[in-house]
């Protein structure tokens, strides 16, 4: 999925008066222009090369933090990280991924709880957990991650959240058929219809949703939930996403 262009304006704020055209080059050119190109490379992938560039020059200044922290928002994990410096380290040297990790774990360290949860879960079901659900992730309160099970036939998705995470409001559009499945895998959640109370799902709770119905799903508060997600064919089909799910809807439902 295509993403919006890269906004960047450090450039003319911090040089704009006396680095004009150097300002400009780096926020319209290389941000602009360059890291935009996501039809090419992915965000995640320009992260991956820039800051194997940086680190192998020993750049460990703000630059390098910026890096590391836009890393971290394209999909980098802490564990992914760690496996990345390590190998640099074999090619780029020692002491440069030494001082690499002390910035990347100032910008990891509040991941390290949520990946012990996460690989502790993991071990809970069959499935993968799979990737962060980037290309979806401003549809969703909260940390998702998405792994295809299938895409032939029916295609299939093993979705994951943390706890509390949600999806918004959202439809299932057809003129025929359509709508969508979901199978509880692991963990506590909830599936919600426009108009009608919250249903709790769990390991093997099978939901049907028709197209045309306004719903969401997601975690419980206390706990990580996963889904597979099955897509029924149909005719002319679509997917609107609406508004999110409020913190008073969601904080209202029995045992969150």
């Amino acid at each position: 999925m295509a993403q919006k262009k890269i906004t960047q304006t450090a450039g003319r704020t911090q040089l704009g008066e006396f680095a004009p055209e150097f300002a400009r080059l780096n926020d319209d050119i290389l941000f602009g222009e360059v890291w935009s190109r996501n039809d090419l490379l992915s965000l995640r992938d320009r992260s991956l090369v820039t800051l194997t560039s940086l680190i192998s020059q020993g750049i460990t200044d703000s630059s390098l933090t910026y890096h590391l922290q836009e890393a971290k928002k394209n999909g980098i994990t802490r564990t992914e990280i760690s496996e990345i410096i390590t190998h640099i380290a074999f090619y780029a040297g020692w002491p440069k991924a030494w001082a690499a990790f002390h910035q990347a774990k100032e910008v990891w360290k509040e991941d390290t709880s949520l990946e012990d949860a996460k690989a502790r879960f993991q071990q809970e079901m069959i499935f993968p957990i799979g990737e962060p659900n980037t290309a979806y992730a401003k549809y969703f309160k909260g940390n998702s991650y998405l792994a295809r099970i299938s895409g032939e036939q029916v295609p299939i998705a093993n979705v994951t959240f943390e706890p509390g995470c949600r999806n918004n409001w959202h439809i299932h559009h057809a003129t025929k058929g359509g709508g969508q499945m979901l199978i509880g895998v692991a963990g506590r959640g909830w599936y919600q219809e426009e108009g009608k109370p919250a249903m709790e799902i769990l390991p093997g709770t099978v939901v049907h949703i028709p197209a045309g119905v306004k719903h969401w799903h997601g975690a419980a508060a206390d706990s990580w939930f996963a889904h597979l997600a099955f897509e029924i064919e149909g005719e002319n089909a679509s997917n609107e996403w609406l508004e999110p799910v409020s913190d008073n809807e969601y904080d209202g439902l029995s045992g969150k």
